[in-house]
């Protein structure tokens, strides 16, 4: 996937005056379930990016491939079985992205035991063929075995049940490269100025610039589609001003600690907070995931900031369940995402009341937005919100294939260790490796990433800066703060050399990662 020649592709296009049936604002989960889909139906396709792919909410997920246990017992069963399919379906299509992850909920009282007993049996039921796992109340020995380090006092036993995990950032990269192989057009860093409309008012195309070149491109397209999360309001004011605000931002927030304070292989989740959340504390790539938050922001950010309070709530809650309570001074990196809920009825501020599934509606002047949702429905969404470009033009639908699109690396022999993650590439990164001393070396005596994978984020996955490296092709920079600051300078002098850029390009990049870094270390 070369970004050069995707931006010539661009340019001949638009020389020949070629109209592309889908132009794709957003490079996050919904965005790229659209071309994805898109593609699959023989559509042309042309997705930008401002920023990189899965910048914003999408690489800042639980990394949870789920159906959402939360969502059946609030009575959301449409929703539930709409994901656990698409659960499915992303743990067959991606098995090198993608775990069967067992999780326990810790007992303490003999009614839990009931409520969550039948409710996960209930889940079970739903999902299927497509089940993981069966569900099962095991004795409190048995919890200690599978969780040693949570609270013993007042421990009747557990519930363990399976659900997916996976990595976030990776997926969107990957399933861009699938769009890539599939004839798509992907482009990051191409920030969208303005929407070109004919004398009747209905789009025709936009205006974009790259961002890192700085040049301008008009493009021509049948359909255009804001699929930007958080940041549809902005298309859709680009549209037409004054349009009422669609989006309530909810901020989530995770910590991420060393994985001793679970100390097992197996998931904690906690189904009810003291502000009726769940939490989770989840292993991930060796360390522990624990969160999250569900707190209204006023406007939505590229970088949004946790709050004193949401850290605080996290550790708290934790703590109530784990032996060793964890600190602010047990943090490695901690991170926060936010989710594009509907704007909610005057006077309704509970985020949890906001229906978690997906919109796709249809402007007056054609424009098609995407929102809600979540990473578990990404490519079910995608379809839904093709099927409206059909319709809109009164075209006869070609059916959807995207259901069984294997995605890009995908492989039956799997490579244990952190290579997992590239599938069938990671004999390439290897070959990469053998051919350059330099590049077999760790970045980090205690993290195992190597020159290697620098080049070949260049070279075939668009990393354009230093954070792209470090933050969503490798995820130092949210699995430990420290060590991703310490990894800048090397990652900097590899991408330059790859890149063709000078000292002043490396200085000014470790400025701006610096200052971003910072922002996922806590401060006491």
């Amino acid at each position: 996937m070369k970004r050069k020649d995707n931006l010539s592709r661009v340019e001949n296009a638009a020389k020949a005056e070629d109209i592309w049936d889908l132009v794709v604002i957003g490079g996050g989960a919904s965005g790229l379930g659209v071309a994805l889909d898109a593609l699959s139906r023989g559509l042309t396709v042309l997705l930008l990016e401002k920023s990189d792919f899965a910048k914003g909410t999408s690489s800042r997920s639980t990394k949870l491939v789920h159906g959402g246990v939360r969502y059946l017992a609030q009575g959301e069963l449409g929703l539930v079985l709409e994901a656990l399919k698409e659960r499915g379906r992303l743990l067959k299509n991606a098995p090198h992205l993608t775990v069967n992850q067992s999780f326990v909920i810790p007992l303490y009282t003999f009614l839990d035991r009931w409520k969550y007993s039948i409710g996960l049996k209930i889940y079970d039921w739903m999902a299927g063929s497509l089940r993981l796992g069966k569900s099962s109340f095991v004795s409190k020995e048995e919890t200690l075995k599978k969780l040693p380090r949570i609270r013993k006092k007042g421990l009747r036993g557990g519930i363990v049940y399976q659900d997916g995990q996976f990595d976030d950032a990776r997926l969107a990269l990957m399933v861009a490269r699938t769009c890539n192989d599939m004839g798509g057009c992907m482009v990051n860093y191409a920030k969208v100025n303005e929407l070109s409309k004919d004398e009747k008012g209905k789009i025709e195309g936009l205006t974009f610039r790259d961002v890192i070149e700085k040049k301008s491109y008009q493009v021509k397209a049948r359909t255009v589609i804001n699929a930007t999360g958080v940041f549809a309001d902005k298309i859709l004011q680009m549209d037409q001003p004054g349009t009422p605000k669609m989006i309530q931002p909810s901020q989530g927030v995770h910590l991420v600690m060393d994985s001793s304070f679970l100390g097992a292989t197996d998931a904690l989740m906690i189904p009810e907070t003291s502000d009726g959340r769940v939490l989770f504390a989840v292993p991930w790539q060796g360390k522990l995931v624990v969160g999250t938050t569900d707190t209204l922001r006023k406007k939505p950010k590229m970088e949004p900031q946790p709050l004193s309070s949401e850290i605080d709530f996290i550790l708290e809650t934790a703590g109530q369940y784990l032996e060793k309570a964890p600190t602010r001074d047990d943090v490695l990196s901690v991170f926060a995402g936010l989710r594009p809920l509907a704007a909610p009825k005057e006077g309704s501020t509970k985020t949890k009341e906001i229906s978690r599934s997906h919109k796709v509606i249809v402007s007056d002047s054609q424009l098609i937005t995407i929102t809600g949702g979540k990473w578990t429905t990404f490519r079910k969404m995608g379809e839904d919100t093709v099927d409206a470009h059909y319709k809109m033009h009164a075209l006869k639908a070609v059916e959807s294939k995207s259901a069984d699109k294997r995605l890009h690396g995908y492989t039956d022999t799997l490579v244990k260790g952190h290579l997992q993650l590239y599938g069938s590439e990671a004999k390439e990164i290897r070959h990469l490796q053998d051919t350059n001393p330099e590049w077999s070396k760790p970045i980090h005596e205690n993290y195992p990433y190597t020159g290697a994978e620098v080049i070949w984020a260049v070279r075939e996955e668009m990393a354009q800066k230093i954070e792209d490296f470090l933050s969503r092709r490798c995820r130092i920079l949210l699995l430990d703060a420290k060590a991703a600051l310490h990894m800048a300078p090397k990652v900097a002098a590899l991408m330059a050399s790859e890149l063709g850029k000078d000292e002043a390009w490396i200085m000014s990049e470790l400025e701006e990662f610096y200052k971003l870094a910072k922002k996922y270390l806590i401060h006491k």
